[in-house]
């Protein structure tokens, strides 16, 4: 197949050090070929990587996009509220997109960003990573393949990892829904996007309740201070102690998370940015808004029923799924690779165990990488269209309306 060329807009963690890698790892596939990104150590670095000449390196996307056209795609991985803009702009100017979840939290741009991609007839597509792992492309097959019947109901749990989300989601960018996209779309469209192929059948209603219940003001211990390190008493036995994560926690560096914080990763410096860093902040102390548990229950067109539930408080980052139809059920661990297949008739039980990489998302960003690529080359048909996208976002926007209006939402009239 021939080279595909890309242009990156934001080269954070997503973009810099998962998507791109790809380039790294498949040269004759895949050049990363231009960069905007307004950090200048950040932009600097990853043009080195990348061997990027300087004439190729922005500051902002309205400068990349201002000139004739570059590559063949571009991979767009800026945050949450900034990835319309660029989107629109660069499937004007005739590139492919790959666009970092969530499309917008806004309605109407995501709505718009689907109509774009078919009006200019260019792929479009979002980093749903999950519909590329083994772990669901093989609980798909055996749906398909009527090893439990007819699919009557799903339930599935997102363990975030109370590391993971005192990261992200308090600490983090993604700590306030004003600031970036609500917990259920920004963490949890993967699943409402993963539970809409598996169910093959349009969303009807949606009720959810959810709340920010311990990271909060008056859950601090007394006399903790606004940073880890300004002496907090409870710094031997609090898990969210930031020193303690960021400089011994094996996660911390394996997943990347580290490089959020700082470029250089020596315990000095470390500790010495922890202590201005907002990543330093104890957790009860910071500003974040969006929940640390949800649970939402979604009714399908074909009859399935769905739920869902997120929680902060576990140990690893992991999906647990239940699927139950009429002849079986379907039990699996996404981390694991684990699935047990239980047949009613027989009464046998089929253990199956999948190979899944302990990194990126059991695999999946390599292989929708891949995917995206071999597409973009011609060499395959596109797996998600970006009507399905903004579908699931749209359950996922609805979710959070019905969790903060305690009302059951009926996507029908919530499309509208």
């Amino acid at each position: 197949m021939k080279q595909v060329t890309a242009v990156l807009i934001g080269a954070g963690l997503r973009g810099g050090y998962v998507y791109s890698e790809y380039a790294l790892e498949h040269p004759e596939e895949f050049r990363v070929v231009a960069v905007a990104e307004p950090d200048e150590t950040r932009r600097r670095e990853f043009a080195q990587k990348h061997q990027i000449p300087e004439t190729m390196q922005f500051e902002s996307y309205e400068e990349l996009l201002e000139q004739e056209k570059l590559a063949d795609c571009a991979m767009v991985c800026t945050q949450d509220k900034m990835h319309y803009e660029p989107v629109i702009k660069a499937l004007e100017k005739g590139y492919h997109v790959l666009c970092e979840k969530p499309m917008s939290p806004n309605k109407q741009e995501i709505m718009e960003m689907g109509a774009m991609a078919e009006k200019y007839d260019r792929i479009l597509s979002i980093c749903h990573v999950l519909r590329y792992s083994p772990f669901f492309t093989k609980i798909k097959s055996l749906l398909e393949d009527g090893k439990i019947g007819r699919l009557m109901s799903i339930q599935q749990i997102e363990e975030v990892g109370y590391w993971h989300h005192a990261h992200s989601f308090v600490r983090g960018n993604w700590r306030n829904a004003e600031e970036s996209s609500p917990m259920i779309l920004q963490k949890c469209c993967h699943d409402m996007d993963i539970l809409l192929w598996l169910v093959g059948s349009h969303c009807k209603r949606i009720s959810s309740f959810g709340e920010r219940t311990f990271f909060r003001e008056e859950n601090a211990p007394e006399h903790a201070p606004a940073y880890c390190l300004d002496g907090c008493p409870d710094r031997d036995t609090c898990p969210y102690y930031a020193p303690k994560f960021y400089l011994e926690h094996e996660k911390a560096v394996e997943d990347g998370l580290i490089y959020a914080v700082t470029n250089d990763i020596s315990p000095q410096n470390v500790t010495k940015v922890l202590k201005t860093s907002p990543y330093g902040r104890c957790v009860f102390h910071c500003d974040n808004t969006v929940v640390d548990h949800q649970v939402v229950n979604l009714e399908f067109e074909n009859q399935v029923h769905v739920s869902f539930a997120m929680c902060a408080f576990t140990k690893q980052c992991a999906r647990e799924i239940n699927l139950m139809g009429t002849t079986g059920q379907i039990r699996g661990n996404m981390e694991t690779g684990r699935i047990e297949v239980l047949d009613f008739v027989s009464g046998t039980v089929e253990n199956i165990q999948l190979h899944t990489p302990a990194k990126g998302h059991s695999g999946s960003d390599t292989a929708m990488m891949k995917e995206f690529v071999r597409t973009v080359a011609g060499e395959m048909p596109v797996k998600t269209s970006a009507a399905i996208s903004v579908e699931s976002h749209l359950i996922a926007l609805a979710a959070e309306e019905a969790r903060v209006s305690g009302q059951v939402i009926d996507m029908n009239t919530y499309k509208m």
